[in-house]
Order: structure tokens, then sequence, then C-alpha cells
């Protein structure tokens, strides 16, 4: 039958390291910031790791280091991925 779930979701800036999230939406219609989030390859539905929060978000997709200003991680929500 049908098995009860539940989902969360926050900013990026909110996640602690070690934790992990799936790009759900990006919350700005700034073209800059969304071309920044393009340009290192954080696209919807990519599964990252926050590896550090200061001075500078640091996460990891597809098992590379990317550093993001809070500024941009404002701006990225994601669905909380349970370990």
């Amino acid at each position: 039958m049908f098995k009860p779930f539940s989902l969360s979701g926050c900013s990026l800036e909110l996640l602690q390291p070690g934790e992990q999230g799936i790009i759900a939406f990006y919350r700005t219609q700034d073209q800059k910031i969304l071309d920044q989030i393009h340009l290192v390859g954080i696209k919807l539905g990519t599964c990252i790791t926050v590896e550090q929060q200061l001075p500078l978000l640091q996460i990891k997709v597809a098992g590379e280091s990317i550093s993001l200003s809070q500024e941009v991680a404002q701006t990225i929500y994601v669905r909380i991925v349970d370990k």
C-alpha cells in the first residue's frame, strides 16, 4: 500500500556541513546570479553536499568542490536528503 513520507527543504545557506540536498529551485530573477549558478554547474535536480559554511559556503557537486557567496546560496533552495 502507500507508505507515508515527508519532504523537508530550505535555502542552501541553512544546511550544515555534512548535510546533503537536491537542488529544487532558485528564488531569484537576477540574471547575474542565475548565470553564476549555471556557470559552476549547479542545475536543478543536482545532489550537493555542504563541506563548509564560512567564510564562503563550500559545496561538493559531482566530486568537485565549489565555493559560493552567501548572496548566491540564499537564492538556491534544496530538498534535504536524509542519510
